[in-house]
């Protein structure tokens, strides 16, 4: 019985070792999955609000071109609200049913808000920068709606 035992070698813990390293190798990459889906929820969340807060801030300026800085601005800082500071960001404003002249009697704006959330933990894949997951929001806003009426 000795020699068998020492032709096996000793295996006790062994098994310990094995279950510590399932764990750790199953443990990070759901880690990294929860840390992804945290920052894709805070994105949503900042472009939802930036889309709102533009809609707003567009039909609540003078005239279209003071809307678009505005709209610009507003957007940049719900996204700064969230945390996303350097984030890419892209506003674009179309109205109907007068596209040249937005702040003109039933027009109903509608921005949309496209912005991009790094995923967390990765690096560069082959030059082409981290990884990203796009977003985007639209809101609707009848321009009337923050509006006094003159009449």
């Amino acid at each position: 019985m000795t020699r068998a035992r020492r032709r096996g070698g000793d295996e006790r813990g062994s098994g310990l070792i094995e279950a510590v390293w399932l764990g750790v190798l199953l443990l990070l990459p759901l880690l990294w999955v929860v840390l992804s889906v945290f920052e894709v929820q805070r994105g949503s969340f900042g472009v939802s609000g930036a889309a709102r807060a533009a809609a707003r801030a567009f039909a609540l300026a003078p005239d279209d071109a003071a809307g678009q800085r505005r709209a610009e601005v507003v957007a940049r800082q719900a996204l700064a609200d969230q945390g996303l500071r350097e984030v890419s960001l892209r506003v674009v404003v179309t109205c109907t049913p007068y596209p040249h002249d937005c702040h003109r009697g039933t027009s109903v704006i509608t921005v949309r808000v496209e912005s991009a959330v790094a995923l967390p933990l990765l690096p560069d894949v082959l030059g082409a920068g981290s990884p990203t997951f796009r977003l985007s929001a639209e809101e609707s806003v009848p321009i009337g709606r923050y509006r006094e009426s003159g009449e």
